[in-house]
């Protein structure tokens, strides 16, 4: 009966810890690449949030898992060869972040799964087929939600009423943000405000934009959302402080850096979530048999000590609505 009784918990344990993935050694950990366009400390958050997800499934770094993270520091040129490198490395799966890292590895493998977070559209871009059943190598999730352009620079005329023309920064080279662009004038020709395109693909170009912005008479700052914004967060927010420019940014990150406001999905929920799908797919699922998922609860974050130091009173009906006043 005790060898009967041994032999039945042995069998529950094999059912219940997480297999190897295929082709890793039984007993070693499963290695696993994150690629990031951002840097380690502006990411740091949500990476944090990832491995909790991990750990709630029962994968444990030392233990069954080995996490290899690369960072691009904003350096998109050197996303190729860090895919490159965790390819090199022999991991398991990729979690790519953001449109130009799920790119990168894309180009890097056919066959290694890969996990996208916080991608534009993922059809438009080419990474998947279709959202319910995407096909290939690549599945995720995306911040693709109908609007939220429209939606950031409506909520932006009404913190700022009297804003009549609008500065819209935005990094041309990626590849979500024509369609934020098309957005943004849809909202400006609604909301009857004037919108000033400026282009911003590096530090210095953001020092002439916010120049730029000065001297055509903007009221108030829209960025919209690529991998640079989070990367120039600070930057960009101070530089908004200094020439005292509302300034609407994308996620909660931005505004803890200084930003005035940010309406976006749950950024750490998007990096919890994204262990589920390596979970899913080390237990032996088909990422292209994954649905990729899309947001379905927003925030509205307003920083109220950016706003002071604008001399800017945010209305009651905004406060109200927020979901966190950082103050």
């Amino acid at each position: 009966m005790r060898l009967i009784g041994l032999a039945a918990a042995f069998a529950v344990s094999l059912v219940l810890a997480p297999p190897a993935a295929e082709g890793q050694p039984e007993g070693m950990p499963v290695k696993i690449g994150v690629l990031s366009p951002q840097s380690r400390e502006t990411s740091a958050a949500g990476w944090t949030a990832f491995r909790r997800g991990l750990r709630d499934l029962g994968w444990e770094e030392g233990r069954n898992i080995v996490i290899e993270a690369r960072f691009a520091d904003g350096k998109l040129d050197r996303l190729q060869s860090l895919a490159e490198e965790l390819l090199n490395l022999n991991v398991s799966l990729i979690v790519s972040q953001n449109s130009p890292g799920t790119r990168a590895a894309m180009v890097a493998t056919k066959t290694v799964p890969i996990v996208m977070v916080e991608v534009g559209d993922p059809v438009a871009t080419g990474f998947v087929t279709n959202l319910a059943r995407p096909g290939g190598n690549v599945t995720g999730l995306t911040n693709m939600a109908r609007d939220l352009t429209q939606k950031r620079l409506q909520i932006l005329k009404e913190a700022i009423p009297s804003a009549m023309r609008i500065a819209v920064m935005m990094d041309p080279g990626d590849p979500i943000v024509p369609a934020q662009w098309r957005e943004a004038q849809s909202a400006a020709d609604r909301l009857g405000v004037q919108l000033q395109r400026l282009e911003v693909r590096s530090t210095d170009d953001l020092k002439r934009a916010f120049q730029t912005a000065v001297i055509g008479k903007a009221e108030a700052v829209l960025r919209l959302a690529d991998p640079l914004a989070i990367v120039l967060g600070v930057e960009t927010a101070d530089l908004a402080k200094k020439h005292r420019l509302p300034l609407m940014v994308r996620a909660r990150p931005e505004v803890e850096m200084g930003g005035l406001m940010s309406y976006y999905a749950d950024a750490l929920d998007y990096h919890r979530r994204a262990a589920s799908f390596v979970d899913k797919i080390l237990k032996g699922a088909k990422p292209g048999d994954l649905p990729v998922e899309q947001p379905t609860k927003f925030e509205l974050v307003i920083n109220l000590k950016t706003a002071k130091a604008l001399g800017l009173t945010i209305p009651q009906t905004l406060l109200i609505r927020a979901d966190e006043v950082i103050q």
